[in-house]
């Protein structure tokens, strides 16, 4: 081969390129800590069970809100009273610091939800 040289410098350039992102990275990492969300403990019970809050409470927040918002269905039956669908109102009663509660886990998993943009976010209660 004629360019044997520059060929086998091209091959280490392109290699040394490729593998700095993960050179610079290495051992710059933090440990992470599960989160441990505070849950309340004045309240016996949520609208559904914790595995399932902690897996599907956006998906149902996106319904209630397809329900409050395009069918103008604000209550709902549970457990033989009427709760309203509302993030401020029902699901913040109980869990009313967002840095304690929400922003443990989405920090944890690196979520930005698009709660807060239209809802108010929660005065934190000491």
């Amino acid at each position: 081969m004629y360019n044997s040289g520059k060929v086998i410098i091209g091959i280490l350039v392109f290699i040394g390129i490729f593998i700095s992102p993960f050179l610079l990275n290495f051992g710059g990492g933090q440990a992470h800590t599960k989160p441990d969300p505070k849950i309340p403990v004045q309240y016996e019970k949520c609208i559904e069970d914790v595995e399932y809050m902690k897996a599907y409470h956006m998906d149902m927040l996106n319904e209630w809100r397809d329900l409050v918002v395009r069918e103008n269905q604000r209550f709902m039956q549970f457990e033989g009273s009427k709760i309203e669908m509302s993030l401020s109102k029902t699901c913040m009663k109980c869990h009313s610091s967002k840095v304690d509660f929400c922003d443990e886990c989405h920090n944890y998993l690196d979520v930005n939800p698009y709660c807060w943009d239209c809802h108010v976010t929660p005065e934190e209660v000491q």
